[in-house]
């Protein structure tokens, strides 16, 4: 190798390590840099750190914000709101954000400031407590000061924050929106709406099982700092529930609970010292598909403070104060308790149309066919005979006045007929011991109080003919009941017609559910005729007389069934009566359902009356059906002329006296002469005498104004009640 060769390869090795020395170098020194930061930021903040971290919180008032929705409204089958949530507002103090602004600019007051600005315009506030509070949570960012503010309470507080000195000084406060559940019709259906607890979770009717529905999703408001260091804001809107357009229709409700009403009022303590009756139940129902148009009970309560038990009238003071925590919770629970799906009892004589039209469908019995009543039946040798409620016997009657007269005798000849099997069949087709699925939580669930196979003896067999020794709720005789007068569809009962979306817009339409065709139409006509003949039916050869004759409205074709019960112990003389009815008699539109449970009647005998129940149903119908433009197409008949006069002449004697009223509040007070109102300004205007004008300087009008004109000025100057009469009607066998 040249020498040449080798000073330039020894050249570039010094240079390589030269360059390598560099880098090691510059390494060290970006070493040494680093350290010296990490150094220098490790001394920060140890020295300086709280300080920093304070200024950046200092920047927000909070972190993360929920944003709540809205639950969605429940709304009457014409758009009445029933259940609606109103937006409210919580005062919100971040004494940790009040706390480090007081620490870090001491001299500008801004905790006496913000506290003084609170205590002024929210008089809840008591100014020591408040202060008290502040003290107490200066680590925390969420102090709940007040609950359900409206917007005109926080408005004053809101002026003043935006105030460009005042507001200034104020830190650490924010309103937290909310939403408050409101009833505007307070204790009307209760039952069927329900309520809302903390949480927007639905207690009882609608607002429980369609709680899901009814709620929204929350959103949330995020703030952060940027990385140039500026707080930013994201936002994830809340999605708010849907509506529930229910069946209910808040007129026929109204009704429904006005004569509810009107009955406790005429009979408490009437005929002995107690209550009108022990429950009282009211269903009414669209038998075409189902839907519940109206549901009632005695007992009510506020939908907008439902816990009160001495504020609804459940319990007297006294009564709520010598109660245990236990006591009251099941008082509430039965408060609450709807009676038309969650109780069961003995129909009576209401469930016979349902034994008669099996009895047709299957054709062990015709329109033609007729029965000896003698007052009973001996079912089982050596046992009491099973008593009709005419102790006498009806005699000789049709099969339609099997139902008319509501013969027990005749049942049990029919359902001997049926016989064990069909009755069965029956009772499961008419869906009798099933829960109907009504869309409401609740429903009772009979299948242990009705017979199977097993438990159906002769005896049962004879009075479960006529409607006792089994269980039913309301809901599900007037859903077998429907189907029978209907054309012979059983739909399932419902209480929502339809959900929106927040905007309006159809989310789901609940259509009628057809169950099963429980009879033919040619069985349901003649059950139709049969109930028609129940109510306006003449009197038999034998003065038997139709029993539903008390809930007739002048004028009207309806249909309808009475219903007595006797309760257990059946030595105790106590009775459940009912009447189920619907019009119009050809085309039934509505079916009206009423139980009254132990009414308040002198004696055994008169407690055993369905006329109690007729009273109720009359009234309701007598109002319902001119607002169902359902007509009245029938002749008067000429035993309700009388009554059909006497409300006539207390009508027109209730409007002349309010004519005179109107007439004597309408005449004008006559004014003193020389005197007149001005048309425009409404003033009195006391006018210029002849003596008066002749004391007045200057009395001429200059001819450069024109001549007056003259002119002439003119001077412009219910609560019927229908007394219902009427005896006992069936009485259950013994």
């Amino acid at each position: 190798m040249s020498d040449e060769r080798r000073k330039r390869r020894r050249r570039q090795a010094l240079l390589k390590d030269r360059m390598k020395r560099k880098l090691a170098l510059l390494f060290s020194i970006i070493v040494l840099a680093l350290i010296a930061v990490n150094v220098r930021l490790a001394y920060i903040n140890k020295t300086n750190g709280e300080k920093f971290t304070k200024k950046v919180l200092a920047q927000q008032d909070t972190n993360s914000t929920l944003l709540p929705y809205r639950r969605g409204d429940i709304l009457d089958r014409n758009g009445t709101i029933l259940a609606t949530s109103e937006k409210v507002y919580n005062l919100v103090l971040d004494a940790r954000v009040l706390a480090e602004n007081e620490e870090q600019f001491p001299d500008r007051g801004y905790v006496d400031a913000t506290l003084q600005a609170l205590v002024q315009c929210f008089e809840q506030l008591d100014a020591a407590e408040l202060r008290a509070t502040y003290n107490e949570n200066t680590g925390s960012s969420y102090v709940v000061l007040l609950r359900q503010l409206t917007k005109d309470e926080i408005s004053a507080f809101q002026t003043l924050q935006e105030d460009e000195e005042a507001g200034a000084k104020i830190k650490g406060v924010w309103f937290e929106d909310s939403y408050i559940r409101r009833y505007p019709y307070n204790s009307l259906a209760c039952h069927v709406l329900g309520y809302t607890v903390t949480g927007n979770q639905g207690q009882t009717g609608i607002e429980q099982e369609y709680s899901e529905t009814l709620n929204g999703t929350n959103g949330r408001s995020y703030k952060y700092l940027n990385e140039d260091l500026e707080q930013s804001t994201n936002v994830r809107q809340p999605t708010d529930g849907h509506t529930v357009v229910s069946t209910i229709d808040a007129t026929l409700q109204g009704i429904v609970e006005k004569y509810i009403d009107k009955f406790i009022t005429d009979y408490t303590n009437k005929n002995v010292e107690g209550p009108a009756a022990k429950n009282i139940g009211v269903v009414m129902m669209n038998p075409q598909n189902g839907e519940i148009l109206a549901m009632a009970t005695d007992v009510d309560y506020d939908l907008n403070n439902p816990h009160d038990l001495v504020e609804n009238g459940y319990l007297s003071q006294e009564q709520e104060d010598a109660m245990s925590e236990e006591e009251l919770l099941d008082a509430r629970n039965q408060m609450w308790r709807n009676f038309c799906i969650s109780d069961g009892y003995e129909p009576g004589s209401t469930a016979k149309p349902m034994v008669v039209a099996a009895a047709l469908e299957l054709g062990v019995v015709s329109d033609s066919d007729t029965f000896l009543c003698d007052g009973g039946q001996t079912v089982v040798e050596g046992q009491p005979r099973i008593k009709c409620a005419k102790r006498a016997g009806h005699g000789i009657i049709t099969l339609e006045g099997s139902l008319m007269f509501s013969c027990n005798d005749a049942l049990m000849q029919i359902g001997t007929r049926l016989g064990y099997e069909n009755y069965l069949k029956y009772q499961e087709i008419f869906n009798f011991g099933l829960k109907t699925n009504i869309d409401l939580p609740g429903e009772a669930n009979n299948a242990s109080t009705v017979f199977n196979s097993d438990t159906l003896g002769v005896t049962e067999l004879a009075t479960s003919s006529f409607g006792q020794g089994y269980n039913v709720t309301m809901v599900q005789l007037a859903s077998a009941f429907s189907s029978v007068i209907n054309g012979g569809y059983y739909y399932q009962p419902h209480v929502v017609k339809k959900i929106l979306d927040a905007d309006g817009g159809t989310v789901e339409t609940k259509n009628a559910t057809l169950v099963r065709q429980t009879v033919s139409e040619k069985t349901s006509a003649l059950i139709r005729q049969y109930l028609y003949h129940t109510m306006y039916g003449q009197a038999d050869s034998n003065g038997n007389n139709a029993t539903g004759r008390n809930a007739r409205v002048a004028g009207y074709s309806m249909g309808g069934k009475t219903g007595t019960a006797q309760k257990f112990p059946r030595s105790a003389g106590k009775y459940l009566v009912s009447f189920i009815g619907f019009a119009p008699a050809d085309n039934p539109q509505v079916v009206c359902y009423v139980v009254v449970d132990e009414p308040n009647a002198a004696d055994a005998t008169s407690q055993a009356s369905s006329s109690y129940a007729q009273e109720i149903f009359k009234n309701i119908m007598k109002e319902a059906m001119p607002y169902l433009n359902i007509y009245a197409t029938e002749e008067i008949p000429a035993d309700m002329q009388d009554e059909v006069d006497a409300e006539n002449a207390a009508k027109e004697e209730a409007e002349g006296a309010q004519e005179g009223e109107d007439a004597e509040g309408g005449e004008e007070e006559e004014l003193p002469e020389g005197t007149l109102i001005d048309p425009n300004t409404g003033e009195t205007v006391v006018m210029p005498t002849e003596e008066d004008l002749a004391d007045e300087e200057g009395g001429e009008i200059p001819d450069s104004i024109g001549s007056p004109i003259l002119g002439n000025e003119d001077e412009q100057n219910e609560d019927e009640t229908a007394v219902i009469s009427g005896g006992g009607e069936e009485a259950a066998g013994e």
